[in-house]
């Protein structure tokens, strides 16, 4: 698709190129040899009339000597090979430039739609599981002639569970619709970045206290134009990773540290890292290494949710990782200061 689309542009970018080239050509060709024609004119009037002097027009040269028919004709012919080979090269740089330049066009569209294709895909497939198994185990039991109380309990718990998890697939798939569709810009007021630490402590702390994990922080109290709840749920994501991550009776520590412009923001774990060809994918959607697959839950939606939001508040979130000593997380957000000084 992508190639087809890429040389029907090209061919379409080659024809009003060649249409411009070709409609030049036939103009300059025509005044060309209508001059040529005068010539010839001039060169008749004298073979008929010696003595007479010949007009001339302004356009024509007075040189007393004249070109021969011959020489003319080899002229106009010398022209039109020179404007046949002029067109044909053009055509073909023409062709290469409008080539590259419909492939450097309908890139980002190619781009965007390989991971069209990848998210429906990658959403196909674990909302499959879910559905799969809520249909096993309610066709194993319709199979049964009778089902005691208990066990029906059981099918309801069981039932509830996965739809528990298709809701939070589907809650998760909608908050990527809605941090890309959604022009944030103007929900954004100035709000203090220690505040919204304390929060995203406060929502994450029950998880930390089932693995004995203590968070240190120390986060000035820096003020940043954003959205509230929006960056509550990027320091909850990134949180709740670190603890998933990291082993028990460890510790992760938040710092901040302010520049000319900038507010950064570490979450640093001491849990077992990333593996190194895992760290270009991390923050891909439904990205998840086979060790997190085995070890937690989730379904990789997190951490991609977690960088769109920062990047739509003019932020950057990167990774820096050491296996077997812990993830640091990397948020920068620009200090509203500088956002109203530009």
């Amino acid at each position: 698709m992508f190639h087809h689309a890429r040389f029907k542009l090209t061919a379409w970018y080659l024809f009003i190129i060649m249409l411009i080239s070709i409609l030049f050509s036939v103009a300059f060709y025509n005044v060309s040899t209508r001059e040529i024609e005068r010539l010839i004119n001039r060169i008749e009037f004298r073979q008929e009339f010696p003595g007479r002097p010949v007009p001339v027009r302004p356009s024509l040269s007075n040189s007393p000597t004249l070109p021969t028919f011959e020489d003319l004709e080899a002229l106009k012919r010398q022209l039109l090979v020179t404007l046949v080979v002029i067109n044909g090269a053009i055509f073909i740089f023409a062709g290469g430039a409008g080539y590259f330049l419909a492939g450097r066009t309908l890139l980002p569209i190619k781009i965007m739609l390989d991971e069209q294709n990848q998210f429906i895909s990658n959403a196909s497939h674990e909302l499959r599981t879910p559905i799969a198994t809520l249909r096993a185990e309610m066709e194993g039991n319709l199979l049964e002639k009778k089902i005691s109380d208990k066990k029906a309990r059981k099918l309801i718990t069981s039932n509830l569970e996965e739809l528990g998890t298709l809701q939070d697939l589907s809650n998760s798939l909608l908050r990527i619709a809605e941090v890309n569709g959604i022009n944030q810009e103007k929900y954004m007021v100035e709000i203090s970045l220690l505040e919204i630490a304390q929060s995203a402590q406060k929502k994450i702390l029950p998880l930390a206290k089932k693995k004995d994990i203590v968070i240190t922080s120390d986060i000035k109290d820096s003020r940043v134009k954003g959205i509230r709840s929006s960056l509550v749920e990027v320091f909850v994501i990134l949180l709740d990773n670190a603890i998933k991550y990291s082993r028990e009776k460890t510790r992760i520590k938040i710092i901040s540290e302010e520049q000319s412009k900038v507010v950064t923001i570490s979450i640093a774990d001491q849990g077992e890292g990333i593996p190194a060809q895992d760290m270009p994918h991390i923050f891909d959607r439904f990205f998840r290494s086979d060790k997190s697959r085995s070890e937690a839950d989730g379904y990789g939606l997190g951490l991609s949710i977690a960088q769109k939001i920062v990047e739509t508040h003019n932020g950057s979130l990167t990774a820096k990782s050491n296996e077997k000593k812990g993830t640091t997380f990397i948020v920068q957000l620009p200090l509203l200061n500088s956002q109203k000084s530009s």
